[in-house]
Order: structure tokens, then sequence, then C-alpha cells
């Protein structure tokens, strides 16, 4: 095979192979099952349509079943009424793109603009921003994965090829009925004219679905939408996460020791041990401070890292992440006396960097804060920091789910010379004199 053929292989694999696995296999960043609390999660794709969509709506309003609708802008535009009787029904709308385009083709502002034109159908029709998202196909790439700030992706956990007629009614029945269970997503279409469809494949779903819902009201299944199914969720999770939530920050902490250890990462202020460090050739792009200094490639800084320990212990003493900051931001202006301190033994040292998603109160204490330039460092430094807060935060996969939009990663720098005008202290002074990291 030639360096051509290899070359586009790796890019598929990296723009969408991979991150669609991560998503549809491992559910990261996604929600495709209910895990903790019971009900059935029906879910349409590919509507609204003129023949079929109308039906459906008369059948789950005979069983007063709500449903969730992931629709496609451009026939939301075709059919406002259909999208508005979805919503006066009780019933949730999602986006399924604005046209049914796979987001592996697509480029990311491609698929932005596809989200974008569709919210902005919706809302118009309904007065309500949908948040929640099915790609087409369940096909992803990884640029996809910011988009999870903006909305919540879900996915499905029975499918039955309602889009063919083969078989027609007993096979979809048979299907539905031999595979549920009482926690599932269910994905149906109540449209045949997408891509390899059968145009005429809603009827056969129709009567299948009717026969399922009867059958599923004997066997006393219940049915919600998406956003209660979710919600349900994550109100359990937060009953029942303790014994694991103490297991996991233990295994993190002793993992944190074992990586601190094996690149000589020390605590500076033994009395105020809230941030680790060490010293070492900043590799970066060029840091433009607020004071008009730059840290460059090749300068030597003092690389902070938060003590997670001490934060993990903040964290749960906080009722808020605005008693957080103020707590933290306390608890820095302690320690930075000791970090100029610290600073009078490196000389070589040009300014002081860290990457980190609580940056709140970073720059009222002198601090440059910077987003990180786009790159897979960013990609996995949003992915880490993410699961650090997922770990250490009582409600982490709450906070994350709420303050998506919030946690970005960004870079806090300081150059000495600032440092040492907002924070002096004499060479020698009475500060604890905290372990000197070997330079690198």
């Amino acid at each position: 095979m030639s360096v051509g053929y290899w070359l586009i292989a790796i890019l598929l694999l990296v723009y969408t192979i991979i991150p669609t696995v991560l998503v549809r296999l491992f559910g990261v960043g996604a929600y495709k099952k209910g895990r903790l609390v019971d009900g059935i999660a029906l879910t349409f794709d590919d509507g609204p349509d003129p023949d079929y969509t109308s039906q459906l709506l008369d059948l789950l309003g005979r069983f007063q079943v709500q449903a969730t609708f992931f629709v496609l802008g451009s026939k939301a535009e075709r059919y406002p009424d259909l999208i508005l009787r979805m919503h006066q029904e009780g019933h949730l709308i999602g986006i399924h793109n604005y046209a049914h385009r796979a987001n592996a083709w697509m480029t990311p502002r491609k698929v932005r603009k596809q989200l974008n034109d569709s919210v902005k159908v919706i809302e118009n029709i309904i007065g309500v921003k949908p948040i929640f998202y099915r790609p087409p196909w369940g096909i992803i790439n990884i640029f996809d994965l910011f988009l999870m700030k903006r909305f919540h992706f879900v996915f499905w956990s029975l499918m039955v090829g309602d889009w063919r007629t083969k078989g027609g009614k007993e096979r979809i029945l048979a299907k539905l009925l031999g595979r549920v269970k009482n926690n599932d997503i269910i994905v149906l279409h109540d449209s045949g004219q997408t891509f390899g469809a059968d145009p005429h494949a809603p009827v056969f779903m129709l009567e299948a679905l009717g026969d399922f819902l009867e059958e599923s009201s004997r066997r006393g299944y219940t049915m919600v939408r998406i956003d209660a199914r979710s919600q349900a969720d994550l109100n359990s999770r937060q009953k029942n996460v303790k014994p694991l939530k103490s297991i996991l920050v233990f295994l993190w902490l002793k993992w944190e020791y074992c990586f601190h250890w094996l690149f000589n990462i020390h605590p500076i202020d033994q009395n105020h041990p809230i941030f680790y460090s060490r010293v070492r050739k900043y590799k970066g792009k060029t840091i433009c401070m607020d004071n008009g200094e730059e840290i460059r490639a090749g300068d030597m800084v003092v690389e902070l890292h938060f003590n997670n320990k001490k934060l993990f212990q903040l964290i749960s003493e906080s009722n808020s992440m605005v008693q957080l900051a103020v707590n933290m931001i306390r608890d820095v202006q302690r320690f930075l006396p000791a970090m100029t301190q610290y600073l009078h033994m490196h000389h070589q040292v040009r300014g002081v960097y860290g990457i980190t998603m609580i940056h709140r109160g970073s720059k009222q204490l002198g601090f440059t804060v910077e987003e990180l330039p786009k790159g897979l460092f960013n990609v996995f430094s949003h992915i880490y920091l993410r699961l650090l807060l997922f770990i250490i935060h009582p409600n982490g996969r709450q906070r994350l789910e709420l303050k998506r939009g919030l946690l970005t990663p960004r870079i806090v720098a300081i150059s000495v010379q600032e440092l040492k005008r907002r924070y002096p202290v004499e060479p020698f002074s009475d500060i604890t004199k905290p372990p000197r990291p070997s330079e690198r």
C-alpha cells in the first residue's frame, strides 16, 4: 500500500473512527442508555415527515406517551406545523443536523453551520432552543467533541432496522419485544426519505409500534423523554456515588504521588501546600503577559500543579463554585509570598505558569489568562482536566454537564518581576524554605 493510502487511513482513524468508537461504544461524553433508573426512552429520527409524523403523533397521543424527536432542520423549516404540534403535545425536540449528512464527511465549520441553522429554525417555531443532538448514523468527527459544551449528545441502546420494509411489521415487533429492557433508548424512524431507507418503511414501524406500546403497558414499562431520563439518572447517581467516588479519589491521588516522584515535582510551601512545582524549560507558544513581558520557548519557568488532595478538600467544603473560588483565592494569596521567596533561589527563572480549568479570580491576583492554542495538546488537556474534575468533585459528572461552556482549560502566567512587585519578600525570610526540585 502506498504512503498516500496509509496517510488517508491514519487521517480517517484520527478524524472520525476513534472518536466515533469512543462515543458509541464507551459513551464518552454522550448518553446512550439509562443506567440507574427504570424508564424506556422512545426516540425518532429523520422527520418531520408530511405523511407519517402526524400518524405517529396520533399513536403516541392515544397511548399518552411522550417521546423525543431528533429532527432535520431543513424539514422543520418546511413543516413547522408538525414541529409546533410535537412541542404542544409534550414531546422533546432535538437536532439531527440541518440535512442528513454524516459529520465524518464535513469540516468542523460545516457541522457547526448545520447545527446553528437547525437551532435557529426550531427556536423560531417553538421559542425554545434545542440542546439535545444525535448526529446522523451516529457518526462524529474529532472536533464534535467540542460541541459537547453546547449540546447533549444522545445515541441509543436498541436499534431494530425499521428503515427497511423486509420482514414487515413482524420483524420489527419481534426485535422490539425480544430485546427491550426497561432502561433502553430505542431509535426508530418516522421518515423513509434518507439515503439507504425504504420510502414506505414507516408504515411497518407504526404498525409494530402500536403493538409494542400495548405489550409494554401490560409489562409495566414506562415511557419517558430523554431529558427526564437523563435527569433521573443524574439524580440517582448523585445518591449512590459516594463509595465509588472515595475509591476513585484514593486511586487518583496514588497515581499523582507516583507522577510527582517520577517527574520530581514538589510542594513549594509546606505550610500552605496548595501547589506543587518543578523548574523546567518552557516549550509552548509565546505567552504575552498583561504587563508587556513575554515567556518564550526556551525560557526557564516554574510550572505549577494544583495539589489535588488540597483541591479535593476545598471542593468538598464549598457549597458552590463561587465559594470555591473565594476559598482558593484566599489560599493562593497566602501562598504567593512563598512563591516570591522561592524565586529568589532561582534567578534564571523568567516566569510562572500553569494550565487549569479553575482560573476565576486569577487576573485580580496579577496573572495573565490565555486560551490554550488549538491542537492536540489542547484536546488532551481538555480531556485530562475534565476527567480530573469528574473524579475530585463530589458532583463531578453534574458539574461537567451543567457547566460545559465554562469548563475550558486556560494558561495562567505571571512574570517574575510582576510577582515580586505585587508580593515582595526579602530573600531568606522566615517563610518555610521549600525543597529544591531538579532543574530540567
